[in-house]
């Protein structure tokens, strides 16, 4: 109970801080007429999360290290939207995490904001849609280390029902794209569940 409370304050907050503050990035996403409201329904659940980041983005660095965590992602809306609590244990570091994606039935787009419970909302919104393959992507323009990008939030299923999440930047206007964070999913076990809806 106490996990839900918080996650509808946070959400509270950065539907708050979205409506209040300037757009953070100008999107690149192309136009598409596929119904995609029910693109997230392969996430809605509770989940183990293994990630692998880049220690050095866009710095020519192979030089990679693993996080765990769990993550929990709920439908609103008739399915048109979706929080995702996340807690994502490092070797050096814990990020409580937190995403919420809202789906705008004119331009069939979604939009996906992060946030920490340590920086609040980290940037603008990722706007992007899946296509007929089922594959999403989702882009916005933004700046990494004082240099323009453009981030790529890209989301699939593998078999098995595993849902695969791939974050990459872009330095040269997108020809070319350096994946640094990948996440996959598992289902959790029952003991995890109990845990997350104790907590």
């Amino acid at each position: 109970m106490k996990a839900i409370v918080t996650a509808i304050l946070l959400t509270a907050a950065l539907v708050s801080s979205l409506c209040a503050a300037p757009v953070l990035a100008q999107t690149t996403a192309t136009a598409t007429t596929l119904d995609g409201h029910k693109g997230f329904d392969f996430l809605i659940g509770t989940w183990s999360t293994h990630y692998k980041r880049l220690r050095h983005p866009l710095s020519n660095n192979h030089d990679w290290y693993e996080c765990a965590g769990t993550s929990v992602v709920r439908p609103f809306w008739n399915d048109s939207a979706n929080i995702e609590t996340g807690d994502i244990r490092c070797p050096q570091q814990y990020i409580s995490s937190l995403t919420l994606r809202l789906y705008d039935d004119a331009s069939h787009q979604w939009s996906l904001y992060w946030g920490t419970k340590k920086v609040g909302l980290a940037s603008g919104a990722q706007v992007g849609h899946f296509d007929a393959t089922g594959v999403g992507d989702f882009l916005a323009k933004d700046t990494f280390a004082g240099k323009p990008v453009i981030v790529r939030y890209r989301w699939k299923v593998l078999a098995g029902d595993r849902p695969h999440f791939e974050q990459a930047f872009s330095a040269d206007d997108g020809r070319t794209w350096e994946t640094n964070w990948i996440s996959d999913y598992t289902r959790a076990s029952a003991s995890i569940k109990a845990r997350q809806r104790s907590s």
